[in-house]
């Protein structure tokens, strides 16, 4: 399960997904829909229902800071829906919301229009102003790590440096070696 794509945010008073619903209509394809639930897990705000809409509409996935429902079918389905919990209970429709503020999911800022990247390891917000220097630096880490697999599969099963951050930390004295 992957994801990535610019930020839609809503924000929502706990137990209710009308703002959630506003999004689904307004979010292009390829949009990410976050979501500041607060972290509730008294009632799921999503299940297979809206999940479907959103991947029919070509939205690019969920994140939800609060419960969702219907686990089954979305844990083996394949829209990529990331959420802080689970719960059977439905929400109400009936509180207002927010769509397209400022908010925070998880602990993140996250802004409307930001890079959210998600796999099975988790989520990163991006800040549009960041996402060119971000990127270049990830090509880097990816680089780097693609040459260690590689190195170790020929061989060089000790990495690199290993004696002197050892030394560093005082793992290892000076002139002793591993």
């Amino acid at each position: 399960m992957k994801v990535a794509g610019s930020a839609v945010t809503v924000e929502v008073r706990p137990g209710d997904n009308l703002a959630i619903h506003a999004a689904l209509a307004i979010a292009m394809p390829g949009d990410v829909i976050v979501v500041d639930g607060k972290g509730d897990m008294t009632c799921a705000l999503l299940g297979e229902i809206m999940a479907t809409q959103a991947k029919v509409s070509g939205i690019a996935g969920i994140v939800i800071d609060a419960a969702v429902r219907d686990s089954h079918e979305l844990a083996n389905g394949d829209y990529p829906i990331f959420s802080a919990g689970l719960n059977p209970c439905g929400p109400t429709k009936s509180v207002a919301g927010r769509v397209n503020h400022p908010i925070s999911a998880g602990g993140a800022a996250v802004n409307p229009g930001d890079l959210v990247v998600g796999d099975a390891d988790g989520v990163v917000v991006i800040p549009r102003a960041d996402v060119p220097r971000i990127v270049e630096l990830a090509q880097k880490k990816l680089d780097a790590e693609t040459a260690r697999i590689a190195e170790i599969h020929q061989g060089g099963l000790r990495r690199g440096g290993l004696d002197k951050d050892l030394r560093a930390v005082g793992m290892l004295a000076e002139g002793e070696a591993l």
